[in-house]
């Protein structure tokens, strides 16, 4: 899906810009860094990010060089994520192109994921932004906490809506939210004014999260995985979970004992998300 002229019309030349300036970060004497960098920049997907921190700091002020370093800064410790995910899940395609584990192994890849947050951390302290990398450390140990929270309950298939809002407040929101403080910090924003952003790129974040878990439930695929692929991996999210506190007791024992014993059964798994799609997974109501 494309992201809309009117939305990145007012940062055009920012981004004609950024590519230049986040790609000269991966200038090593490492061959194979190289290839993989260059293979990763080559399959960039929409730079969501680094737009939002200069949307955020131009809606606050003006852009300048800590912009660049921020939106660099928060894009380095995505695609590391994004990396050490693929790895944790086990998940061999990205955006419909192989994933790093899937070429050169897992263990290159979590080094890889790791030479990425080095590189971000190395660079904002470089540029003395001392209070940017505190904005992101935040988000890195939230993100880090949001990851083993739905590890342990994707074990005891035991997440509640509240739980599943606190996961994806974690896991993708804090990272949003990182992005729109950093931008309005960077144009000198008032601490107000910060915090207002960092509030704005929560609930974004809640909400892109939303639907990218429902769309796991969609074959049109426009979230970049495969169909179905969350209940492969255990995750509940909120659609099953809206699902399961309607139904009977049995029904949802048997649900969950399907789950628990045969996820990675595609077979298995699919009549589950059949069932949820057809009794009201997506007439959800509204969290208060």
């Amino acid at each position: 899906m494309k992201i809309s002229s009117k939305i990145t019309s007012p940062i055009e030349e920012e981004m004609k810009h950024f590519g230049p300036y986040y790609k000269k970060n991966f200038d090593t004497k490492i061959p194979l860094l190289n290839i993989i960098t260059n293979y990763l920049i080559r399959r960039k997907g929409k730079q969501m990010r680094p737009m939002l921190v200069f949307l955020s700091a131009k809606l606050n002020g003006s852009t300048d060089e800590g912009t660049y370093t921020a939106a660099g800064l928060i894009e380095l410790l995505h695609n590391a994520t994004l990396i050490h995910d693929d790895v944790v899940d086990e998940t061999y395609q990205r955006r419909g192109f192989f994933s790093i584990n899937a070429l050169w192994r897992s263990k290159i890849a979590v080094l890889v994921g790791d030479y990425y947050l080095a590189m971000g951390l190395i660079k904002s302290l470089e540029e003395n932004q001392t209070e940017v990398l505190r904005i992101v450390s935040t988000a890195v140990k939230e993100m880090s906490e949001g990851e083993l929270l739905q590890i342990e309950k994707s074990r005891k298939l035991n997440i509640t809506e509240d739980v599943y809002y606190e996961i994806i407040r974690k896991k993708t929101a804090t990272l949003i939210a990182a992005c729109t403080a950093a931008g309005a910090l960077s144009s000198g924003a008032s601490e107000e004014q910060i915090s207002k952003m960092r509030d704005f790129g929560e609930y974004l974040g809640i909400a892109f999260q939303i639907r990218d878990d429902l769309l796991d439930y969609e074959k049109t695929n426009l979230s970049g995985k495969p169909t179905g692929n969350d209940l492969k991996e255990k995750k509940m999210t909120l659609p099953l979970i809206h699902v399961l506190e309607k139904m009977p007791v049995t029904k949802k024992r048997q649900i969950l004992s399907t789950i628990r014993k045969h996820h990675k059964n595609e077979k298995k798994i699919a009549p589950i998300v059949q069932y949820v799609k057809d009794n009201g997974a997506f007439i959800m109501p509204v969290k208060k």
